[in-house]
């Protein structure tokens, strides 16, 4: 069966995640190890892998997948803050292989309007650095961005350049489809009319060669329109892209299983709910 989820809270533990994920009907589940808006984290050995394990059995969720806090920037001009970044990314890297999960999923930042060119290889060296440093059975997966402020990622060329020059099985990426579909990359089987970029999203991604290193997809509706540049987030059903495009990417056989994940606001507003996870489940053909 395929791995439907969401981004769930870890407060009081990554057990009680678990148990909040499977509430809401999930079978993967993603989380923060910490605050995403604070570099301070509690030691590794907080987290009973033994427990985890047990909870995950016995709710049934199969992958567990880590998201990065939001301050990390690996393209800055600011010595510090890419020593902090790094160190913030060593930290989930080592708790993803302790608590045995599928990878962490990384922003991985910012130029500020200085170009792709000049940061590409900074970004590379330290994300080859991070994972030739982290620990077995620990994944380093780069997020596509919405094409907003600099952000690496709004191009998958940018993606797929960094997955060839670093060559190993510790780094993969994330695709969300409301990023996608801000930055000009439709979702069903022809681009939008007007669009800047000639492929569709399942075009480029084929385009380069990065089906086998996709690890997880962000399912997400848009608050804003095609080619926006906007990244905010909307319940699905309730946003910009169209259903149909939605199902027909969702239901490529490449994805068939690799994890998704929302990370919508909620009816509530408190984040993936079991509405949400029940229209993606219909989205997806899941029964």
């Amino acid at each position: 069966m395929r791995e439907v989820g969401g981004h769930v809270s870890a407060a009081g533990g990554i057990e009680m995640a678990i148990e909040r994920a499977a509430a809401i009907g999930s079978s993967c589940v993603q989380v923060f190890s910490g605050s995403p808006r604070v570099w301070a984290r509690s030691e590794l050995t907080k987290f009973d892998p033994v427990k985890i394990a047990a909870k995950r059995k016995e709710k049934i969720i199969g992958s567990i997948i880590t998201h990065a806090l939001y301050l990390v920037n690996l393209a800055s001009d600011n010595p510090e803050l890419i020593a902090k970044s790094m160190k913030a990314i060593a930290y989930d890297l080592a708790f993803d292989a302790r608590i045995s999960g599928n990878g962490v999923v990384v922003h991985v930042g910012s130029h500020k309007g200085a170009g792709w060119a000049p940061v590409r290889h900074l970004v590379r060296d330290c994300i080859a650095e991070l994972v030739a440093a982290a620990p077995d059975g620990s994944t380093f997966l780069i997020e596509n961005a919405a094409g907003q402020h600099g952000k690496i990622g709004g191009n998958l060329e940018e993606i797929a350049w960094l997955i060839s020059e670093i060559g190993t099985n510790k780094l993969g990426w994330c695709f969300d489809t409301c990023h996608a579909f801000a930055a000009g990359y439709g979702l069903g089987k022809t681009q939008p009319e007007g669009a800047a970029s000639l492929h569709t999203a399942a075009q480029e991604i084929d385009r380069l060669g990065l089906w086998s290193t996709l690890r997880c997809v962000h399912v997400n509706d848009s608050r804003d329109p095609f080619g926006s540049g906007r990244d905010r987030h909307e319940n699905l059903g309730d946003g910009n892209i169209p259903d149909g495009d939605l199902e027909y990417f969702l239901n490529l056989p490449q994805l068939e299983k690799v994890p998704l994940i929302l990370e919508v606001p909620g009816k509530e507003k408190e984040g993936p709910d079991a509405e949400n996870i029940a229209r993606l489940k219909k989205l997806a053909h899941v029964e």
